[in-house]
C-alpha cells in the first residue's frame, strides 16, 4: 500500500461503519434520502483509500491494451465520480453548515486523487505505448479518440512536470478548488442575506399576483404568520423569482433602486466578499498556465476546445457588430417611450427593465403575467415529453417512488425507447434560496457503460439530474412559469437528452463525456427553439384553471415579441464572454488595474450603457469563478451558432410536415445525441447538417440579419 492509500485509510474514524454508509452503496440510484453530512468524511476517505490502492495495483501491472489500461481506469474513475458526484450534488441542492464543513475537510484529499490520476507517469506511458503499439489498429474510431484525448489531458494535467514545478502546480490546483468552493458559498450566503419586509400596499404596487403570493408565502415562512398576497406583509429577497418581478413590475422606484443596488453588489463586501478571491483565482490560473508552457490561461483552456482565442474573439466581434446598432435602437426606444409616459430625465439601470416591459406590453399587448396561467409546470412537462417522442421516438414516463430523492418536490422519470428502459432522470424544479444555489443545470449521476453493465444486461443505463429554480406553487396553484422559464426547462432537458440518448458503449465517451466544452451547449440551445414551435407550444399552453388553449392572437403576439430587444440581449451575453476572455488572456492582477476596471472597459465597446461604477456582477459570476466556464463562456455563443443552424434544418424540411420533422429528428438523435464524445463535434455536426455551420441562421432567428448585411 502506498503512503497516499495508507494515510487516507488511517484517517477514517474506526467508529464509523463503512458497510452502513449510504454514500458508498453500489447503486445507480443513490440513497439521497439517507445520505447525511456525517457520512461524507468517513465515506469519501474510505473510498479514496480503496482507489489509491487500486491505482497502486494498476500502475504496477499496467498493460498498453484497452482491457489492460482503459477498462480498469474507467472502473476507478467511475467509482470516484459516482460518490463525489453525490456529495457535489447535495452541496448544490441541500447546502448546510455541516455539509460545507465535511466537504472542506475531504476536498484536499479528493483533489489529491485527481492529481495523482492526471499525473501518473506509468499510466501516461501506457497510453503512449497503446497509441504507438500493435493494439492501436484494433481499436474503434471512438476508442482511439478516447486515447488521444487522454494523452492530451495528461499533458494539461501536469504529467510532464517535475520537482518544484510539480509541487507548485499541485498546490495551485488545491487552492483553486478551495477558492471556487468559497466563491460559491459566498454567492449563496450573500443572496439569502438580503431580506426586505414590506407592509404597505403602495410599496408593492404593480407587482403581479403571483409575485405577491410568493412574497407573502416567503414572509410566512420567516415567521410572519397570517401573511397573505392581498394584505401582506411581503418579503422581498434577491432570489431570482423574487428579484426579477420587482425590477420588471414594481412601480415603487425607490424599491427598484434599493433591490437593484443590492443585487449587483452581492458578495462584494464583508465576510462574503468575492473581490479578493477573484484576483487570487486569476493569479493562480495564470501561474498554472505558465507552468504548462502556455502564455495565458485562455490558451490553456482552449487547448481542449473546438475554438482557439482568435477564432472565439472573431466570432464574438462578428456578433457584436451585427447587434450593436440594434441595441442602440433598443436603448433609445425605451428612453423615448418612458418620456412619453411622463418619465423625466435619463433612465437609470433600475428603470430599464421596468420601462422595457411597459414598452413590450404597449407594442405587443403581452406580458409574462398574462402568459403565466397558460404555462403550468405539469402541463409544460407533458408537452415537453410529447416533443421528445415526436422528435426522437422516446417516451418519458413518471417513475416516482422507484428511486430515493433529496426533497419532497423532486420528481423521478424513466425514458423508454422501443418500450424498453433507456435512461432515468431526477427533476428538481423549485427555488429554495436557503439551501439551493441559483440557476439551472444538468449533471450526470451515472453514465452509460457496457463495461459497468449489471449482470445480464448489455449496458448500465445513464441517469441524470435536471435542476431548475422557478417559482414554487403558491397555495393551491401549480407552479406558473414565465415563458423564459419554459425555455430554461427545454434547455436543461436538451443537456439531459444528450446524456441519456447516447449509443456509445464506452463510458469515457458516452453522453456528454469527451465532448469539447464549446460544443456541449448545442443540444440544450437547440431545444429552446421548440418552445416557439406552434405544434409544440399548443401541446401544453393551456389555462391551468379552465383548460382553454392559449388564444391565437396571444400566440401571434408572443411570436411577434420574440426578438424584442434581441440586440440588447445578444450584447449582454457577448459582454460576459468578452470580459471572461479579457480577464483570462490579457489582464495581469496586481498591476494597478482591477477586474472591475476591466469590466468597465469591456463594457464601453460591448454595452450601449455603462454599468454603475459600483457594479460588482463579477463577484457572482459563478460560471467562470466557481464553474467550468473559465475562458469558455463564449461557448454559449459558439454552440448557439451550431444550435440555430441545426434547428434551421427542421425549418428547411418544413415544421408543418410531420413526417419531415420526425425524419430530421431521428437524424439529430442518431448523430448529435447518439454519438456523444466518440466523434469530434465538428464531424458530428457535418454528419447531421451535411455541411459546415453558418452564423446566418442565428442572426436570422434573432432578427439581426439585416443589420449584419447592411
Amino acid at each position: 500500500m502506498t503512503a497516499e492509500a495508507a494515510a487516507v485509510e488511517a484517517a477514517v474514524a474506526p467508529a464509523v461503519s463503512v458497510a452502513d454508509n449510504p454514500l458508498l452503496a453500489d447503486v445507480s440510484f443513490p440513497k439521497f434520502d439517507q445520505v447525511k453530512p456525517e457520512h461524507v468524511v468517513p465515506g469519501v476517505k474510505h473510498l479514496l483509500a480503496q482507489l489509491h490502492a487500486e491505482i497502486d495495483k494498476l500502475e504496477s501491472a499496467v498493460e498498453p491494451t484497452w482491457s489492460g489500461l482503459v477498462e480498469p481506469l474507467e472502473r476507478i474513475s467511475d467509482r470516484h465520480q459516482r460518490v463525489w458526484g453525490i456529495v457535489s450534488h447535495l452541496k448544490g441542492v441541500k447546502d448546510s453548515p455541516e455539509l460545507r464543513a465535511a466537504v472542506e475537510e475531504v476536498q484536499p484529499e479528493n483533489v489529491k486523487l485527481s492529481l495523482r490520476l492526471s499525473q501518473s507517469k506509468p499510466l501516461y506511458q501506457a497510453f503512449k505505448a497503446l497509441r504507438e503499439g500493435p493494439a492501436w489498429s484494433g481499436l474503434t474510431a471512438g476508442q482511439r479518440r478516447i486515447v488521444d484525448n487522454e494523452l492530451r489531458d495528461f499533458v494539461l494535467g501536469g504529467v510532464a512536470l517535475e520537482g518544484e514545478a510539480k509541487e507548485r502546480f499541485n498546490a495551485i490546483q488545491q487552492e483553486l478548488t478551495q477558492l471556487a468552493t468559497k466563491f460559491s458559498n459566498n454567492v449563496l450566503d450573500a443572496t439569502k442575506a438580503y431580506k426586505k419586509l414590506l407592509t404597505q400596499p403602495e410599496e408593492v404596487a404593480g407587482l403581479p399576483a403571483t409575485s405577491l403570493g410568493l412574497a407573502a408565502q416567503t414572509a410566512a415562512r420567516e415567521g410572519h404568520a397570517g401573511a397573505t398576497a392581498e394584505s401582506g406583509p411581503w418579503l422581498i429577497t434577491l432570489d431570482f423569482p423574487s428579484y426579477f418581478p420587482v425590477m420588471t413590475h414594481a412601480k415603487n422606484r425607490e424599491l427598484r433602486e434599493e433591490v437593484y443596488r443590492a443585487y449587483i453588489t452581492r458578495a462584494s463586501s464583508g465576510d462574503a466578499d468575492n473581490g479578493p478571491l477573484i484576483e487570487k483565482i486569476l493569479t493562480l490560473r495564470g501561474e498554472k498556465a505558465r507552468l504548462l508552457g502556455f502564455s495565458s490561461f485562455a490558451d490553456l483552456s482552449m487547448a481542449s476546445k473546438m475554438a482557439d482565442l482568435s477564432r472565439a474573439e472573431a466570432l464574438l466581434e462578428e456578433l457584436r457588430a451585427a447587434s450593436y446598432g440594434a441595441a442602440l435602437a433598443d436603448r433609445d426606444e425605451v428612453q423615448a417611450y418612458a418620456a412619453s409616459q411622463g418619465f423625466q430625465g435619463e433612465l437609470e439601470w433600475w428603470d430599464i427593465t421596468f420601462w422595457a416591459e411597459r414598452l413590450r406590453e404597449s407594442k405587443y399587448n403581452i406580458s409574462d403575467e398574462e402568459l403565466r396561467p397558460y404555462f403550468a409546470l405539469p402541463t409544460v412537462l407533458q408537452g415537453l415529453w410529447q416533443l421528445a417522442n415526436r422528435l426522437f421516438g422516446v417516451e418519458v414516463v413518471p417513475a416516482d417512488g422507484e428511486a430515493p430523492v433529496w426533497h419532497k418536490d423532486v420528481r423521478f422519470f424513466k425514458v423508454l425507447k422501443a418500450g424498453a428502459a433507456k435512461a432515468y432522470f431526477y427533476f428538481d424544479p423549485y427555488s429554495r434560496p436557503a439551501e439551493k444555489r441559483g440557476g439551472a443545470w444538468m449533471a450526470e449521476v451515472v453514465g452509460q457503460s457496457s463495461l459497468l453493465a449489471p449482470p445480464g444486461q448489455a449496458v448500465r443505463l445513464p441517469v441524470a439530474h435536471m435542476v431548475c429554480n422557478q417559482m414554487e406553487p403558491v397555495g393551491d396553484k401549480p407552479s406558473l412559469m414565465t415563458f423564459r422559464e419554459v425555455e430554461t426547462l427545454f434547455h436543461e432537458f436538451g443537456h439531459a437528452l444528450q446524456h441519456m440518448l447516447t449509443e456509445v458503449p464506452e463510458g469515457m465517451a458516452s453522453g456528454i463525456r469527451n465532448i469539447e466544452w464549446d460544443a456541449v451547449e448545442l443540444p440544450s440551445q437547440f431545444m429552446e427553439n421548440w418552445a416557439y414551435d406552434r405544434a409544440t407550444l399548443y401541446s401544453f399552453a393551456k389555462h391551468y384553471e379552465t383548460g382553454e388553449p392559449l388564444p391565437e392572437e396571444l400566440f401571434s403576439r408572443l411570436k411577434a415579441a420574440k426578438n424584442y430587444r434581441s440586440g440588447t440581449m445578444m450584447l449582454r451575453q457577448l459582454h460576459f464572454s468578452c470580459v471572461d476572455l479579457e480577464l483570462h488572456s490579457r489582464f495581469v492582477p496586481g498591476q494597478g488595474k482591477t477586474v472591475f476596471d476591466v469590466d468597465q472597459e469591456v463594457a464601453s465597446r460591448t454595452l450601449v450603457r455603462q454599468p454603475l461604477p459600483e457594479d460588482r456582477f463579477l463577484c457572482t459570476f459563478s460560471h467562470i469563478f466557481a464553474g467550468g466556464y473559465a475562458a469558455g463562456y463564449y461557448s454559449y455563443k459558439w454552440a448557439e451558432v451550431l444550435s440555430a443552424d441545426a434547428f434551421n434544418a427542421f425549418e428547411e424540411a418544413g415544421l408543418d410536415d410531420e413526417s419531415a420533422v420526425r425524419d430530421t429528428g431521428a437524424r439529430f438523435r442518431d448523430t448529435v445525441l447518439a454519438l456523444g464524445g466518440s466523434v469530434p463535434p465538428a464531424e458530428v455536426f457535418k454528419r447531421f447538417r451535411g455541411r459546415e455551420p453558418s452564423t446566418k441562421p442565428l442572426l436570422q432567428h434573432n432578427g439581426l440579419l439585416a443589420a449584419a448585411t447592411a
